[in-house]
């Protein structure tokens, strides 16, 4: 017995949304995953190689792999944005050069990466002075530390936690990032907290940081979820997941 059916616009009906995710990265699809759960939002993952060292030459090849990665979303849709999930590799690569790889192989797709969502994220709250956290070795810091300068921003003050292993960055704990942040927050005087770095888990400790500090914070997947959703056209607030998500793109 052969069934009739009727077809629809699919889960997408605000929104397609592609995201590519590290080999190594444990945290962004999970936090995402609450960020995302919109209706009419589809996303969809993708992942590239990446081994757990995390080093300027290791980032750098990612640039090469972009393109397969992004032929692995289905065919038959139209992506409004796809996001690329690694704060240092944008850094090291530019997140033009990440661009031009994505729109290789769907040209004229909106794309943004973590690096180009905390300086919209930025811009968009209306501040300057960062207190900058993050996990990794001092060489990839500082490229990153250079990127937020050259865009406008002061780095007043910073933390990192040297770690190398993307295996141990994912299990650093919630507390340990809030108490990082709070005490960079504390030593140097700043107007927004950055936490760098897909595979930190910050999104349920966002809320308890910018109260106990009185500023926005800005981490990785939070302001890359955000920019996507933004740059899609979704307008919509949900300050749980914390003061950034109550501003407009481009203010």
């Amino acid at each position: 017995m052969k069934l009739p059916f009727d077809t629809d616009a699919g889960i997408g009906t605000r929104a397609n949304l592609g995201v590519i995710v590290l080999e190594t990265d444990e945290t962004l699809e999970a936090e995402f995953s609450r960020m995302m759960a919109q209706e009419g939002v589809a996303l969809y993952h993708s992942r590239i190689p990446m081994v757990p060292e995390i080093r300027p030459e290791t980032l750098a090849q990612m640039q090469a792999d972009l393109p397969a990665s992004v032929r692995l979303y289905p065919s038959s849709l139209n992506f409004d944005v796809i996001g690329y999930g690694c704060t240092s590799a944008s850094t090291v690569i530019g997140s033009d050069k990440v661009a031009e790889a994505v729109q290789s192989v769907l040209p004229g797709v909106k794309v943004t990466d973590p690096l180009a969502a905390i300086i919209a994220a930025g811009k968009a709250l209306g501040v300057s002075r960062f207190g900058f956290v993050t996990p990794y070795l001092p060489e990839v810091s500082a490229q990153m530390r250079q990127k937020l300068e050259d865009a406008g921003f002061a780095i007043a003050g910073f933390g990192s936690f040297e770690e190398m292993d993307d295996r141990v960055v994912a299990r650093i704990s919630e507390t340990s990032i809030s108490e990082a942040a709070k005490r960079v927050a504390r030593e140097q005087d700043c107007d927004a907290i950055v936490i760098s770095c897909t595979n930190l888990r910050c999104l349920r400790v966002i809320p308890e940081i910018e109260e106990a500090t009185g500023v926005p914070v800005i981490s990785s997947n939070q302001a890359l979820a955000w920019h996507m959703l933004r740059l899609a056209g979704v307008d919509h607030a949900m300050p749980q997941f914390g003061k950034l998500f109550e501003q407009a793109l481009g203010r």
